[in-house]
């Protein structure tokens, strides 16, 4: 709910008034409801706060507990209140005005290092142990909101952003190169292997799942959480598991809607969103309060391109949704005029690092910057649900059937999957299910490889293949990875889940509305990585298990659609087509610029442009060559900024 900041010598120097000012000034561009900070000699904390909740509003933060002799200063919303109250057997009275800040102080008192295990919900929070002389900070188990910080020669200082950090005069505003080795080198949407680095020399960040203690000058840095689920439920029925999974997931919902202010949710026509939406609004129903939807549209005069099982214009699925709920007040946004192209410079005031994320960076902004318009101050979202709630990938399951020689289930399930997405052929259906089960069998396929951004001699100085390969990345980002690994690595590898975070406090900062995932959270993560996998693909159904669960909660257009899927941001080419001019001059001015060329291919940032010089072209919204383009921009804005 807020930014949070501060400073702590080890070596009892006093911390400089200068100092304070200075990191307590950089975040005035942010708004805020308060700010407040506490000192004391050696140790500043400040926090600059966004009220989102009922207790946050007219909350001492930081805060200091005489008693205990503990401070804090946090950026939590803590989602398991009732269970944390009574663990830490906490008075009823006293229950309904305690904030979060204050109720971590309690967790800490009782579980010191061990607290952010029993803590569910997004927070980045620093406790200052006053008789251990103990500093203590931790980051949730997802990264939802972040922490920067510099620790050298006895001084540690932290911040929610980066650039505080910047003012104080031993932090130097220099490009870390191992940083950007990585980011140019890994080829898919992640920022690189090493979660902890930043753009910056001397600016790190606490990582997702890890906290940091500093005691007598030395640091601890270790992992406290890992998504491993050895045990699978068993129960009885299928319906069992609908039930249980309803529980678990309203619970997970509910807990995001606690704020005296408007509720806000992104909704595509999809199913993750959809689950999200229609849970949240059988709650807000009750509590007599509309829930606000946000739903990115293309521009008018867009001709979708795109094949047939896909759709650019997912509005006839939205509109069957909000039809269907009833208590919705729905706003479809087409940002008009607006591109990838545009946003640029935004984006990187925003994120204060590079992003790769550029053909969603319109409406992801955009619906941010609406719904604070409106007053909202949760958004919800279902970003994580590809790999939890709607989880079920029919045909890599399929051909698990195929390899166990599972004949029975397997005919059965192809008869009726066939049936549900309108393919009478089942031949081209065991063609594709055989490569995924024998893949080696399939001598002509290819492997999609973006084009290699990095230059060769910079990646060969900062080791950085090496360092990829060590940490599992193909650089080849070949198609042909399982499915079910790639699925168990999102959930072991927390560099995986950097970006997200980033990008979700960077907004919130901006827009004073937070973005809450139900599908991203902990419960809701353990209790679908315990499910047999006949869940998630039966009857015929892929991703099973959410459209069974939401049986009478949304409309069977949306609930049972197997045969098209929408594609946001499917006109970001035609949006960029007024520019295409100056777009190509600002690459022609990157691919003569000798500085950036220490770290740039050029050959193949050339060779893209001139693929691109006789205009704009719908196929390029997938083109390899094109996105190495956009990237290769938006780090050579951020390069020149940083001189």
């Amino acid at each position: 709910m807020s930014a949070i900041a501060g400073i702590y010598h080890a070596n009892k120097e006093p911390v400089s008034i200068e100092h304070i000012s200075g990191v307590m000034d950089a975040l005035q561009k942010y708004p805020c409801n308060d700010i407040q900070v506490w000192y004391k000699e050696n140790i500043f904390f400040g926090c600059h706060a966004q009220w989102i909740t009922s207790e946050s509003i007219g909350e001492k933060q930081p805060y200091y507990d005489y008693e205990r002799q503990l401070a804090i200063t946090a950026d939590a919303i803590i989602d398991n209140r009732d269970e944390l109250f009574e663990k830490l057997q906490v008075a009823r009275e006293q229950r309904k005005g305690m904030s979060d800040s204050q109720l971590i102080l309690l967790a800490y008192q009782k579980w010191q290092e061990e607290t952010p295990k029993y803590l569910i919900g997004d927070f980045a929070f620093v406790i200052w142990d006053e008789r251990k002389q103990k500093l203590f900070a931790a980051r949730d188990f997802s990264g939802a909101r972040t922490l920067y910080f510099h620790y050298n020669n006895g001084r540690f200082a932290f911040c929610t952003a980066i650039q505080p950090l910047l003012t104080l005069p031993y932090i130097r505003k220099n490009l870390n190169e191992q940083w950007l080795a990585e980011y140019l080198a890994v080829p898919n949407m992640l920022d690189g292997v090493d979660a902890s680095l930043t753009p910056f020399d001397g600016v790190e960040q606490i990582l997702p799942s890890h906290f940091i203690s500093i005691c007598n000058g030395k640091i601890n840095i270790a992992r406290y959480c890992t998504l491993v689920v050895n045990e699978k439920l068993n129960y009885k029925k299928d319906q069992d598991y609908v039930e249980a999974f309803q529980d678990v997931f309203q619970n997970a919902v509910d807990a995001r809607l606690r704020t005296p202010y408007a509720v806000g949710a992104q909704l595509s026509g999809g199913l993750d969103s959809g689950a999200v939406v229609s849970f949240a609004a059988k709650t807000l129903r009750k509590e007599n309060k509309h829930l606000h939807t946000f739903s990115y549209i293309p521009e008018k005069d867009f001709t979708d391109w795109t094949p047939k099982y896909r759709v650019a214009d997912e509005r006839p699925f939205i509109n069957s949704t909000v039809q269907y709920l009833g208590n919705i007040e729905e706003n479809y946004l087409d940002f008009k005029g607006k591109s990838p192209l545009s946003e640029i410079d935004d984006w990187l005031e925003i994120m204060e690092t590079p992003y790769k994320f550029f053909e969603n960076s319109v409406w992801v902004k955009g619906i941010h910057e609406k719904a604070s318009q409106k007053g909202i101050r949760v958004l919800l979202s279902g970003a994580r649900g590809n790999f939890t709630i709607s989880w079920g990938p029919a045909l890599d399951y399929y051909s698990s059937l195929l390899k166990k020689m599972n004949w029975i289930r397997l005919y059965r399930e192809l008869h009726s999957y066939s049936l549900n997405i309108g393919v009478t052929n089942k031949s081209r259906i065991l063609s594709l299910i055989g490569r995924k089960a024998f893949p080696f069998m399939n001598r002509l396929q290819e492997s999609y490889q973006l084009p290699m951004l990095i230059n060769p001699d910079f990646a060969k100085r900062k080791n950085v293949f090496e360092t990829l390969y060590a940490h599992g990345i193909d650089i080849k980002a070949s198609s042909q990875l399982n499915i079910y690994q790639v699925r168990k690595e999102h959930f072991e590898k927390v560099f995986i889940w950097n970006t997200t975070g980033i990008s979700g406090t960077k907004l919130s900062l901006r827009y004073s509305a937070w973005n809450r995932d139900p599908t991203n959270d902990i419960r809701v993560i353990r209790f679908c990585l315990s499910l047999p996998e006949e869940q998630f693909v039966q009857n015929g159904l892929d991703r099973a298990l959410v459209r069974r669960s939401t049986k009478n909660f949304l409309p069977d257009k949306v609930r049972l659609n197997q045969k098209v899927r929408g594609i946001q941001g499917a006109d970001w080419i035609h949006r960029m087509a007024p520019s295409w001019n100056s777009f190509l001059e600002e690459l022609q001015q990157l691919s003569k610029d000798s500085i950036v060329s220490e770290f740039f291919n050029m050959q193949v940032i050339k060779t893209a442009i001139s693929k691109i010089e006789g205009g704009p072209k719908t196929q390029y919204a997938f083109d390899p060559d094109f996105r190495i383009l956009m990237r290769s921009l938006i780090v050579y804005r951020f390069l020149k900024n940083l001189t």
